[in-house]
């Protein structure tokens, strides 16, 4: 593993085997990639990255996860969305892709993947701000979801609000704090919203500077109180960055949970 954590974010992948796009903005689009081998045919596993929400993180510092997804036999497309910054982006549009996206990507990379490809709902992998949009994603629209894997989530938005994480990104997200938008808070907030019915794992690092693991903790436990099949894995020695790398200590842990899921 490279001595820095961040190496991931500018690492080199193999260029997708195709692009689609779900709307009409040129980030209303996702980049697909074949499972490697004749294996099994397996869920789609649809990439939702992080970067704060903020326009200058877009989707291909996933390359390596999404390729190396992939590699072990995994349909994989990596979304992208409008992001704050951006026209269109933040509130609600940021949230409107990723709900739109996820529910048209089944049948966009059916003619991509074919056969390696079974019908029903993809599995999500979502990353820091990816990973708050995946469970929020799950809990708005969870007919469209089969499984959430989130890599340490922003799962708490007044939490991290409150905590002014990476400089006001959630108050550029939703236009303000929790007093300013309640009402946004309450539909956006995976804390509030609590999905009870989409298989959830968790993994966050105890290392982790960018994202409390608190914020994990609180969910889960509020998650497992209304019924949730929500599980939380803590990594003693991971921060923020190694989740999303495949050269890190921290994978095959990512690996399991990825297989878990069936």
């Amino acid at each position: 593993m490279s001595a820095d954590p961040r190496a991931v974010l500018s690492r080199p992948a193999p260029p997708p085997d195709a692009t689609v796009a779900y709307g009409g903005h040129p980030d209303q689009i996702a980049d697909l990639r074949l499972p490697a081998g004749d294996g099994p045919a397996r869920p789609l596993v649809v990439v939702v990255h992080g970067g704060f929400w903020r326009a200058e993180y877009d989707r291909t510092h996933t390359g390596p996860l999404a390729a190396a997804l992939a590699a072990l036999g995994h349909p994989v497309a990596q979304l992208e969305y409008r992001r704050t910054g951006q026209p269109g982006g933040g509130w609600p549009g940021t949230l409107t892709d990723v709900l739109t996206g996820v529910a048209a990507l089944p049948e966009l990379a059916a003619p991509v993947l074919g056969d390696r490809m079974p019908p029903g709902p993809p599995l999500l992998v979502g990353h820091s701000a990816g990973g708050h949009l995946a469970l929020y994603a799950a809990a708005s629209a969870p007919d469209t979801v089969g499984g959430v894997l989130a890599l340490a989530p922003v799962a708490d938005l007044a939490e991290a609000y409150r905590l002014d994480l990476d400089s006001g990104a959630v108050a550029a997200l939703l236009g303000g704090g929790p007093e300013d938008h309640p009402e946004r808070y309450a539909a956006a907030d995976p804390r509030s919203l609590v999905n009870r019915s989409t298989p959830t794992v968790i993994v966050h690092g105890l290392l982790d500077r960018q994202v409390p693991v608190a914020l994990s903790r609180a969910y889960a436990e509020a998650a497992r109180a209304a019924g949730s099949p929500t599980r939380l894995v803590e990594l003693p020695e991971c921060e923020h960055f190694g989740l999303i790398d495949p050269e890190s200590a921290a994978w095959p842990t990512v690996v399991d949970a990825v297989r878990s899921f069936g």
